[in-house]
């Protein structure tokens, strides 16, 4: 046993390495650092992927699952996800984008995870003007000339008051007829379209109106004259705090609008409403034209006295 070891140690100091060995082990080296160098650059291109992930992200609607094309989208085959803003592309569909591609068909093919992009979306029709109108609601169009445009500045979408001039018995009389009237169009202009920096000339208006405030248009529009006011939006107000019986003012039911007495207290002023560009307030006795009308009585001459004898 002690001659065998004796026989290996002596071997052991006999051996000298050759070139292959040399070899061998320089391959040993150099295998070895190039492993530690390829996990340190695996380690920092993990760490570097990690901080990305943690940094600013952008939320896209993505597919849940496969949706192949002409499926109509839903909140059923779409989800929610965040995505690093440099992964994040140009057209996809955001969060507040939703209620707009809600019901839309896609025209290609969509995978799992994929962002949904506007590209991927069918064409839509340009809607109708009648798709404006809102349900219960009337669109009505109206003729207009160049004083009831507003001299050609009234805009869609503003807010007018609309008064009636009617005839009656040689007389005029204007009275308000509907109240805060939305303009939907201008001509064939409506809401939607860009405006531009010039007023446009046109001959109609289209009001937003109720069935019952159509027929009133309509009716008034065939027994008198409209004019447009123009309203501030921010104004909610009425347009007068007296409310105006039509047919007992125009004398439709049978008797004419009549003057009370004062009482003997003074005149009384009446507002008076006429057709024209300017509105008076006149007393009762204005009213009387056959008495204003008629000659006043010449003064009697003053008596001379008698001459006295000198």
């Amino acid at each position: 046993m002690k001659l065998s070891q004796q026989q290996t140690v002596s071997k052991i100091r006999q051996f000298k390495p050759n070139r292959t060995w040399a070899v061998l082990i320089v391959a040993l080296v150099i295998g070895g650092g190039a492993a530690l160098a390829a996990r340190s650059y695996l380690n920092r291109q993990m760490a570097s992927i990690e901080a990305k992930a943690k940094g600013s992200t952008v939320t896209a609607i993505v597919a849940k699952g496969d949706i192949p094309k002409g499926t109509r989208l839903s909140a059923e085959n779409m989800a929610l996800r965040p995505i690093p803003v440099e992964f994040a592309h140009s057209v996809a569909v955001t969060p507040d984008d939703f209620e707009r591609i809600d019901g839309q068909v896609l025209a290609y093919p969509v995978k799992s995870g994929e962002m949904i992009m506007w590209g991927l979306l069918e064409t839509q029709k340009v809607p109708t003007f009648s798709a404006r109108v809102e349900t219960g609601r009337r669109a009505m169009t109206v003729p207009v000339d160049e004083i009831n445009s507003i001299s050609g500045m009234l805009e869609p979408g503003d807010t007018i008051d609309l008064m009636v001039s009617l005839d009656r018995e040689g007389k005029k009389f204007t009275f308000p007829l509907l109240q805060s009237v939305d303009v939907m169009a201008t001509g064939q202009r409506s809401e939607d379209d860009p405006k531009g920096g010039e007023p446009r000339q046109y001959t109609t208006v289209t009001v937003n109106t109720s069935p019952a405030e159509a027929r009133q248009l309509i009716a008034a529009r065939e027994m008198g004259k409209l004019t447009a006011l123009l309203r501030n939006p921010q104004d909610k107000g009425p347009f007068d705090e007296k409310r105006y019986d039509v047919a007992g003012l125009l004398g439709l039911d049978g008797q004419a609008p009549r003057i009370k007495a004062t009482g003997g207290r003074g005149p009384r002023r009446v507002a008076v409403i006429y057709g024209g560009p300017n509105v008076s307030n006149l007393p009762p006795e204005a009213l009387r034209l056959a008495r204003a009308a008629s000659p006043a009585p010449e003064p009697a001459p003053a008596a001379v006295p008698p001459a006295t004898a000198p």
